[in-house]
């Protein structure tokens, strides 16, 4: 392989053989290297695609600062996370950046407090063990003890990744489902049983369901629903529904989108599962 571009001692673009653009990493891989010249075989550590759609030099322009120590620590995080999360390349470089940018706060006494540390641990409960894994890690190598609310940023990034929405939008997305579960809670006078299927299908359907809102998609179905379906359900489950009739004018008058019949019935049915055995 050929250096087509070098980023810094540690790191360059190339083409693998299947044409596509690669980040190869190395410990001084492109140390006294010019472009056009061979690729050191030996020093290669980490190399993976570049398919960055978007802000493509903003992740190229991070890659070039940050040191090869804490790209080291995300490979870790993020082959733990491929383990039953998919996942894009990109999360590499932000991730480790975020690392990188976290240590020398702390390193500063620059200690942030994230206001949806509560929500990340209850409706990513995956992606925020895989935050304190890697805080495990930084404290491992750099003595440094990080607060919980680190791993629920360094969870964003995991989030971002997996649901292929920018950072700000998963702030947004997780804001949402927070607003609508405390609609449900409010309503019912109740706490959820985090641990319980139907609390879990819940969030689950409402990650999706803020996705779709995000990007201003109505839900897609192959079959239009029975109307007479909905009349059945607000009967059978009237204060459910009528709960989601909040949520649906919450959601109109804050974010200006209009439930269909479809998406009423299925929050309808949820939050019906959700109150069962209170």
């Amino acid at each position: 392989m050929k250096i087509r571009k070098i980023l810094n001692n540690n790191a360059v673009i190339t083409l693998n053989d299947r044409k596509e653009e690669v980040i190869v990493m190395g410990k001084g891989i492109a140390y006294g290297k010019r472009t056009g010249q061979d690729i050191d075989g030996d020093r290669v550590i980490k190399t993976y695609v570049l398919n960055i759609k978007n802000s493509k030099d903003k992740y190229l322009n991070m890659l070039k600062d940050i040191p090869l120590e804490y790209m080291e620590i995300s490979s870790k995080v993020i082959e733990k996370a491929r383990e039953e999360l998919k996942i894009d390349d990109s999360l590499y470089i932000s991730l480790t950046d975020h690392i990188h940018t976290s240590i020398e706060r702390y390193k500063d006494k620059l200690i942030l407090k994230n206001h949806l540390l509560y929500e990340v641990k209850t409706f990513y409960p995956k992606e925020y063990k895989l935050g304190l894994y890697a805080l495990d890690l930084i404290e491992e190598k750099y003595g440094i003890r990080m607060q919980n609310d680190e791993a629920a940023f360094l969870a964003f990034h995991i989030i971002s990744s997996e649901m292929n929405r920018n950072v700000e939008e998963i702030y947004g997305i997780t804001d949402f489902i927070r607003s609508l579960t405390d609609i449900v809670k409010d309503y019912f006078h109740m706490e959820f049983d985090l641990d319980s299927l139907a609390y879990n299908r819940f969030i689950t359907h409402l990650r999706f369901f803020a996705v779709r809102l995000f990007k201003n998609q109505s839900a897609s179905s192959n079959e239009s629903l029975d109307n007479d379906l909905l009349e059945i359900m607000k009967e059978k489950y009237v204060e459910p529904y009528l709960c989601v009739s909040k949520m649906q004018n919450y959601i109109q008058k804050v974010y200006s989108y209009v439930l269909s019949d479809e998406e009423v019935l299925y929050l309808t049915i949820h939050v019906a599962k959700i109150i069962s055995k209170k």
